[in-house]
């Protein structure tokens, strides 16, 4: 469900708001939202809902592992974008789950005119780290 209204975006984001994602905020065009739902250290998978307000996106970046690794995106409220450096952009609705394998450049965010939340799992892996490029172009983001 495409919404642009908070309150209605938020009666629906069934994981929660979480605060304001300011440790990473750099990396984003936007504001971000952060709500951990495991306490690292106590779980070998980290789990958090990610929420996106509308036309936020997170920079280019890639999930750097020696081995296993990536990340694994289960959308769950309002609408989204994924893409892959060379590849198409792809449409995120709740229910959609997006694989992301290791070493691979890419962004997420939340469409134009949508609020957008996703639960990011971190894969457990060897050697593994995230590299944070360059942000998305208004070119890029604003012609999908």
């Amino acid at each position: 469900m495409k919404t642009e209204d908070k309150e209605l975006f938020d009666n629906v984001n069934i994981f929660g708001l979480g605060s304001e994602n300011t440790a990473y905020a750099k990396y984003f065009v936007g504001n971000s939202y952060l709500n951990p739902l495991t306490v690292p250290g106590e779980s070998a998978v980290f789990l958090a809902n990610v929420t996106f307000e509308p036309k936020c996106r997170n920079n280019w970046h890639i999930h750097r592992a020696k081995s296993g690794g990536g990340q694994i995106l289960i959308c769950t409220a309002g609408e989204g974008w994924y893409q892959e450096e060379g590849k198409q952009a792809i449409s995120l609705e709740p229910g959609k789950v997006i694989t992301i394998p290791a070493n691979v450049k890419h962004w997420h965010g939340a469409k134009k005119d949508s609020w957008f939340s996703h639960i990011a799992v971190e894969v457990p892996g060897e050697e593994t780290s995230n590299e944070w490029l360059e942000p998305v172009t208004d070119d890029i983001y604003f012609n999908l």
